[in-house]
């Protein structure tokens, strides 16, 4: 039997993504300092990313957890955990916003430029501001050129802000009793992230 470079090529392992863009959380808020505008506390300089998770987790605001994990974790990875974030909240979504959803999710399984583009259009035309919707514009704004004749990039907090926009969403539209359970529910999604950087 030849084996064929093609052969070759699809036997080989592909490298697990990687989940976060930073190793301590005093680098992202450095690197990335928009972040410290939408949460009340900062990192410690030995603090390790799940520990300062947990400490945002536990605070007063534990919604900085969720902004802190969607500006921490890579664009690809914080975008597929909005989505399971919004599948947790948000169980019954109106046709429309399913189908916005299943675009994003062909971009998570393909991130390719045409895929980004199309879930960017839709979103950005949008009739509303839901939370598939700020999703839909993370993905856009998640990396590479804006649309296939527009060189500009994109800056490094765009991504992760409107992941933050679509997941705050979802919660806020749940009622006081609903959304302390989605939110934990959530927050967990989140902790498994910073388990495996």
């Amino acid at each position: 039997m030849t084996v064929t470079s093609d052969d070759t090529e699809q036997d080989r392992t592909i490298p697990p993504l990687r989940a976060l863009r930073f190793d301590r959380p005093a680098d992202l808020y450095h690197e990335i300092p928009e972040v410290g505008g939408f949460t009340k506390h900062r990192p410690n300089d030995d603090e390790d990313p799940l520990g300062f998770f947990e400490r945002l987790r536990g605070s007063t605001t534990p919604e900085d957890a969720i902004t802190y994990t969607a500006f921490a974790t890579e664009p690809q990875v914080a975008i597929g955990w909005g989505v399971e974030a919004i599948r947790v909240s948000l169980p019954d979504l109106p046709p429309d916003e399913l189908q916005l959803m299943s675009w994003i999710s062909q971009w998570l399984d393909h991130p390719s430029s045409e895929n980004r583009w199309r879930t960017m259009q839709v979103a950005l035309f949008a009739p509303r501001r839901s939370a598939t919707v700020y999703l839909g514009l993370a993905v856009g704004w998640s990396g590479g050129a804006l649309a296939p004749n527009d060189p500009v990039a994109v800056p490094d907090w765009r991504s992760p802000k409107a992941v933050n926009a679509a997941i705050l969403r979802a919660l806020g539209q749940l009622g006081l009793e609903q959304r302390s359970v989605s939110l934990a529910r959530v927050l967990d999604l989140a902790a498994g992230l910073f388990r495996v950087y």
